[in-house]
């Protein structure tokens, strides 16, 4: 079982990056891959999770062992899967999360892709009180049609809704906050798809 690989980032799109380690590409499914840049001068490192079926083998990329960690224990809630996690985690405000699951507030929760109220309760159930080892508060491929793109809108913005859509969010809910989006200025698309989970869940 791998813990982490230390390589160069050659390839980054709504759905992985590929982390090319000695000579080998490595294909990584993460929540937010625009975390990451390509660039063959600086090495990254990037925790993993290798998860095994009967028909493939995936590989799960995360920025730290925190995010990691937290990925193995939602995965382990009833109604969970590797696509809902990484889902939950594309969203910074990971002590939010942690807090909701504290606090049991199954609103806070119910306003991730694909977690109803059940598996809001459910994920309440089995992780109140047991995140207390996380050490700080911190593609898949979707399964809906891409819709057709603004093409004036930028480079990022369009990565932006593509990665949302990658990570299981509704078509009507990306296209409610591309207006708010249009007048955001950032120079990557990390900053935007921070700013568009912002968005998802204040409303």
């Amino acid at each position: 079982m791998y813990d982490y690989f230390v390589g160069y980032v050659t390839y980054v799109s709504p759905f992985y990056i590929v982390l090319e380690v000695n000579g080998v590409g490595y294909k990584l499914q993460l929540a937010n891959p625009f975390r990451f840049e390509v660039s063959k001068e600086k090495q990254q490192k990037i925790y993993v999770y290798q998860a095994i079926r009967d028909t493939d083998i995936t590989l799960f990329g995360f920025s730290n062992q925190d995010e990691k960690l937290l990925f193995e224990k939602l995965i382990k809630v009833s109604g969970i899967g590797p696509k809902s996690a990484l889902a939950i985690l594309a969203n910074n405000d990971h002590a939010g999360l942690i807090n909701a699951i504290k606090t049991d507030d199954v609103g806070y929760l119910t306003k991730f892709p694909g977690v109803g109220k059940k598996t809001a309760q459910q994920i309440v159930l089995d992780l109140k009180g047991k995140l207390t080892d996380l050490t700080s508060p911190e593609t898949i491929p979707g399964q809906q049609s891409m819709p057709v793109m603004d093409e004036t809108l930028s480079p990022y913005l369009k990565e932006t809704l593509a990665a949302l859509l990658a990570l299981g969010y509704k078509e009507r809910e990306v296209k409610a906050i591309t207006k708010p989006l249009k007048t955001f200025s950032a120079d990557s698309t990390d900053a935007y798809l921070s700013e568009a989970l912002r968005l998802l869940m204040k409303g």
